[in-house]
Parts: structure tokens; C-alpha cells; sequence
């Protein structure tokens, strides 16, 4: 018996460890070459990727055009093709858990599908059910309530059948749209300012993988 028939993750920093890996080292060389003023920690690129998100922060932090962020989005695009984040440990036992007893495994990110089935095929991870990616327009990307309206629709799902997983507030900006139920994955940095309000706000926080999988199968709560 399942306790949600369908588990909707992130990706980045959910399922694979790529912020720190891939994406901030891609931005710093993409930075270095292309806007050489400007410089930011990895905390700073966690805590501008929690709120307001990659997209404003690009424009009004970084200061970008929307010609540079196009431009910098096909050079990111580029830099991903030849470097394959790894999968957090366990969690490759709970996605195909998850599949094995009967469930449906969404994934909805601001990486691009291709690019995800990718990192699951390197990882040795389950075909997502359905994945819903950077590639379509952005009304209809996270936060956009979208994505979770479309799997309801196409799988015949009510809002509390359904967890979303995700390391970011987009995710749980979407799901609380949603009525969904959100879980805040903990395990990807130790920034207090982005755990103390997971753990202020949203439904559970999971500060390990073993939590997560304790409370999907075994019936614990999340913290």
C-alpha cells in the first residue's frame, strides 16, 4: 500500500547533487567570460535560486538582458551535455520503490527533460511517468500551478494522492497553489535561512534521504 499513489520530485538538488557539482561551476566560468563584474558564493547561488529564483536573479541581481540570459541558458545548455550530476544515496531505492509497488513518479524541474531522462539513465534511476521540464513556455513552468493540474488531469488524481518533493520555494509555491501536499528535501546544503522557512511553512521538512524514505514506506512523519 502506497501512502501517495503518486510522488512528484524535483530534480536539481533533489534527486541528483547537481547545484554544487554542474550548475554554479557553470555559472562561475559563464560569468568569468561573459559578465566579469560580477562574483557570488555558492550559498548566495542556493539562496537567489530559493527566492526569487533563477530568472529574476539573473535580471536583477546579475543584471542580465533577456538577450544574455537566452544567451547564457544554450551555454548552460552545453555545459550540462558533458557533465552528469550524480543521484543522492537512497534515493534511487526509493524511486523504484515507488515503482515497484505500483506508484507513478512525476518530475517536474527547471532543467530540460532531455536532460533529465539523461542524469536517470546515467543513475540507473526509473522512466519518470512524465516529466515537465524548462522546454515548455514559462506560464506554464514551476511555479505555474500548471504542471500538477496536468498529472492530476492525465492520471485522474485529487490533490491529496499526490507529494511533492522539492529543495526550492518554487516547488512549494506550486504545490500550495495546488492544495498538494509539499515535503521540503533538506539534503542538499546547510543554509539556515532556506531551512528555517521550509521548516516554518511547508507540510514536512526531510533533512536525509533515510527520513524520506522512512515516511514514504513506513509510515513516519517528516520533521
Amino acid at each position: 500500500m502506497l501512502r501517495y499513489p503518486c510522488l512528484v520530485v524535483d530534480h536539481d538538488d533533489t534527486v541528483v547533487n547537481s547545484t554544487a557539482t554542474v550548475h554554479y561551476p557553470c555559472f562561475v566560468q559563464y560569468c568569468g567570460e561573459f559578465v566579469p563584474g560580477y562574483h557570488c558564493s555558492l550559498e548566495h547561488y542556493f539562496l537567489k535560486n530559493f527566492d526569487p529564483g533563477v530568472v529574476a536573479f539573473f535580471r536583477d541581481d546579475v543584471g542580465m538582458s533577456d538577450a544574455q540570459m537566452k544567451h547564457e541558458q544554450g551555454y548552460w545548455n552545453a555545459y550540462v551535455q558533458d557533465h552528469v550530476p550524480k543521484v543522492y544515496p537512497g534515493m534511487a531505492d526509493i524511486l523504484w520503490e515507488q515503482k515497484r509497488r505500483g506508484g507513478l513518479l512525476c518530475v517536474i524541474s527547471h532543467s530540460y527533460g532531455p536532460n533529465i531522462l539523461r542524469d536517470y539513465r546515467e543513475n540507473g534511476l526509473p522512466e519518470p511517468d512524465a516529466v515537465y521540464g524548462w522546454e515548455y513556455p514559462p506560464h506554464q513552468r514551476k511555479p505555474s500551478p500548471w504542471p500538477l493540474e496536468q498529472i492530476m488531469a492525465r492520471y485522474g488524481l485529487g490533490p491529496g494522492e499526490m507529494l511533492m518533493l522539492d529543495d526550492l520555494k518554487p516547488g512549494y509555491d506550486m504545490a500550495l497553489a495546488c492544495g498538494v501536499r509539499f515535503a521540503a528535501a533538506g539534503w542538499a546544503n546547510d543554509i539556515a535561512q532556506i531551512e528555517a522557512f521550509m521548516r516554518r511553512h511547508c507540510d514536512l521538512y526531510f533533512k536525509t534521504v533515510p527520513e524520506l524514505a522512512a515516511h514514504l514506506f513506513d509510515g513516519e512523519d517528516g520533521t
